[in-house]
Formats: C-alpha cells, sequence, structure tokens
C-alpha cells in the first residue's frame, strides 16, 4: 500500500535520504524545511518527480498538510548549529513536536520522532539499552538539544496515551555519510574535511572517547523498518553497534584520504559523552534490522562526496 508521507526537514542530511528511499518505493514524499541546515541542492534531483513535492516552512508555525505518515525530522543536529540559536533549537523541538502531533491526531496519520542518543546524556550504563533514562545536564551547552528532544519524546508518548495517536520513536545514533554540511562540526564531517584539506585533524581529549558510526543508508532502512513496524510504539535505538575511539576514526579518515595529516589536541568540551554504542536488540527482535555497512566501507563513498564539495 502506498501512502502520503510528510517528512519535515526533509531536505536535511537524513532527511533527504530518507525521501530519496521513500520514492524509490513508489510513495509520494511532501517534504518540508525551512533551510536552516537543510540544502536545496540535497533534494534537486527529487524536484522533477510527479510524486514528490517541497514545501518551504519552519514546524514552529501549525501548517494544515494532508499525508497519512509523517516523519518529523526538523531539528538541527550538530552542536555547532543547535548551540547557535539555543532558543530556536528548544522551540524546533518542542513546538514542532506539537505541531506535527497535532496534524496527526486531526489526520489519523501514523507519525515518526527522530529522537537522538543524546536523550542519554554521558551514559552510565553501557552498551545504551532503550529502558536507561540518561545522564542529562539541564542547563548546559548542549542542552537545548538534549533536553529539547526529551520533552519531544515526552509529548509523543502523552499524545499516544491521551489522544491514541499512533506513534513510533526512534534514538538515531551517531550516522555519517554524503550530504553531510562541510561545517557540520561533528566528527566524522570534521576529521574528512581536515584531511582532504591537508590540515593537521584535530581531537578533543585525549581521543579516548567512543562513539559508533553507522552509515545512512543503514539507518533510513530503519527508520522505514520501524515506521512499517505494526503495533510498537518505542523507543528503539537505531545506531550501528561497532564501537571506535576518536582516535581511531582519525587514523582511518588518514589512511582512507592519503593525508599527511597530524593529530593535534585540544580541551574536551562541556558534557562531551565519554562512551557511546547503542544495543540494537529490541530493533533486531521486531522488524530484523541491523546495520551491514562497515565503516571503512561507508567512509569511501562520504570522503568521496565531501572531496566534490572542497572543488
Amino acid at each position: 500500500m502506498s501512502h502520503v508521507n510528510l517528512v519535515t526537514g526533509g531536505a536535511g542530511f537524513i532527511g533527504s535520504h530518507l525521501c530519496e528511499a521513500l520514492l524509490a518505493r513508489g510513495e509520494e514524499v511532501l517534504c518540508l524545511d525551512n533551510f536552516f541546515t537543510g540544502r536545496k541542492v540535497n533534494i534537486a534531483h527529487l524536484l522533477d518527480s510527479p510524486k514528490f513535492e517541497l514545501i518551504r516552512h519552519d514546524v514552529v508555525n501549525p501548517v494544515v498538510i494532508e499525508a497519512d505518515r509523517i516523519f518529523n525530522f526538523a531539528c538541527p543536529a550538530s552542536p555547532v548549529h543547535y548551540q547557535h540559536n539555543p532558543v530556536k533549537t528548544v522551540k524546533t523541538n518542542v513546538m514542532g513536536a506539537l505541531n506535527m502531533l497535532g496534524l496527526s491526531k486531526r489526520t489519523g496519520a501514523r507519525i515518526l520522532q527522530a529522537s537522538t542518543s543524546e536523550v542519554y546524556g554521558d551514559p552510565e550504563v553501557h552498551p545504551q539499552v532503550e529502558s536507561y533514562w540518561g545522564n542529562v545536564n539541564p542547563i548546559g551547552p548542549r542542552s537545548c538539544y538534549d533536553e529539547g528532544k526529551r520533552v519531544a519524546e515526552t509529548l509523543f508518548f502523552d499524545y499516544h496515551h491521551q489522544n491514541q495517536v499512533d506513534i513510533r520513536v526512534i534514538r538515531i545514533f551517531n550516522t555519517y555519510g554524503p550530504r553531510m554540511l562541510v561545517n557540520d562540526g561533528r566528527v566524522v564531517s570534521n576529521f574528512v574535511v581536515q584531511a582532504l584539506r591537508g590540515e593537521d585533524i584535530t581531537i578533543y581529549g585525549e581521543g579516548e572517547q567512543t562513539r559508533s558510526f553507522c552509515y545512512v543508508d543503514d539507518l533510513v532502512r530503519g527508520i522505514m523498518g520501524m515506521m512499517d513496524c505494526e503495533d510498537f510504539t518505542g523507543p528503539i535505538n537505531l545506531g550501528n553497534p561497532g564501537e571506535f575511539t576518536i582516535k581511531q576514526l582519525a587514523e582511518a579518515v588518514i589512511e582512507l584520504t592519503g593525508a599527511k595529516s597530524k593529530l593535534v589536541y585540544r580541551d574536551l568540551p562541556e558534557n562531551d559523552p565519554t562512551r557511546r554504542k547503542p544495543d540494537i536488540s529490541v530493533a533486531k527482535a521486531k522488524f530484523g534490522w541491523e546495520p551491514k555497512i562497515a565503516l571503512m566501507e561507508g567512509l569511501k563513498p562520504t570522503i568521496e562526496y565531501f572531496a566534490g564539495q572542497l572543488k
């Protein structure tokens, strides 16, 4: 059965890949974006499709649209961008969730919230399981995003319990791939851009903090699997359980780019999580999802993409 899908933040990094995958499945896509971090170039190749429509709109403001599935991805996701205007970030998370949930309630649409591993804060449980409540600073520099996403999850479950809205909640761990912004500020894009420019690679702290890197195509499969999953709200973790230190990532990028970059160490930012690794056993059990693309394999098209952007 084909659906009319509303993707908020649809011109962003993950959103544009999701729009593409939905169209490839023969579905209709309404892509809504205010272009704060989303870019028209990410979805330019989709504009000629009769099943694709682009709407310039900010989810902070209500919108009247007919759709039967809503993917709520509208929010800057990198610290550089979400800390640029923290009040706006909170509003995007909270007002955006309220507006999309109101739309879902009115239309009867199933709605999926793109939440984040940041809801776990600097975790004291490893690997992170969905039942863990997190260790989050409510007044730190990252709080606008972390707490904004936590409130969005609260709203989703309140709408579900109070108004029987058909919700799905996913918690996305570090994701990388083509269409990330050059100035994204997250570790994969930082390292790749520095290596390609022949600059030294900046590592914060000792480089022993870990992250789990999921290639965007794997993530999109997980998103669609969760949306298609019947009678299950989540939350579920979506990420790659392969755990790497930041230093290992830097070394992999240097190897694949052939750069002569040296590693340069700087002070660790406030509230930067020391360990990140998802437990994905729920996603595996519910709809058979797990990542298939190894880090070295996924880094190749990512590096190729950034090399094209830097010309």
